[in-house]
């Protein structure tokens, strides 16, 4: 059975972003959690949150977590922030990535596209960056920047529980997508 580590980014004294009224670990670990849960209740899946609760995991911890138990995915959940102008989703892995990283990342990256065509959210693409989440885990590594916290039209977005439930539900069947996952 697949594993997932799903990893709510920040929390704790570390906020993250912050705009419009909303925190950066709040947003995450709410879409995390729901994408967790669609995960479990759909697909056949094994999956790992590195934290349920509003506590400060440090990225080595975060990375430790998914390298010493193996995880066929490692998640990473976040809201992006600038100037307050820029908008829209986006999604990361690590500057360097062997094929099937990048295989698992575009099936995903398609599936995303649904929510946000039905959203009318801009698909600002994939990227690669050096960040130590997705450098330092073995298993193939997505980090989402789900929308941009301090763009009041996207902040709108993120306060909507109907679009919290169509990007979590949409997150968990692109990686079921991505990893092949059977249903349930």
């Amino acid at each position: 059975m697949k594993l997932v580590v799903i990893d709510p980014g920040h929390g704790g004294t570390d906020s993250g972003a912050t705009g419009n009224g909303l925190k950066e670990k709040d947003v995450a670990l709410t879409i995390a959690l729901k994408t967790d849960w669609y995960l479990n209740h759909y697909y056949k899946v094994k999956t790992i949150v590195t934290r349920y609760t509003d506590k400060y995991v440090s990225l080595g911890d975060r990375s430790k977590l998914s390298n010493s138990n193996n995880a066929d995915l490692f998640f990473s959940v976040h809201c992006n922030a600038f100037d307050g102008n820029a908008y829209g989703y986006e999604d990361y892995t690590y500057t360097s990535v062997g094929q099937t990283t990048k295989n698992i990342r575009e099936t995903f990256h398609n599936k995303v596209t649904e929510v946000l065509n039905k959203y009318g959210i801009r698909n600002r693409g994939m990227k690669t960056k050096n960040l130590a989440v997705l450098r330092e885990t073995r298993a193939s590594a997505i980090l989402v920047e789900t929308l941009f916290i301090d763009n009041v039209g996207d902040s709108n977005l993120l306060k909507n529980s109907n679009y919290i439930e169509d990007i979590s539900k949409c997150y968990a069947d692109g990686i079921a997508l991505a990893l092949k996952l059977e249903k349930k």
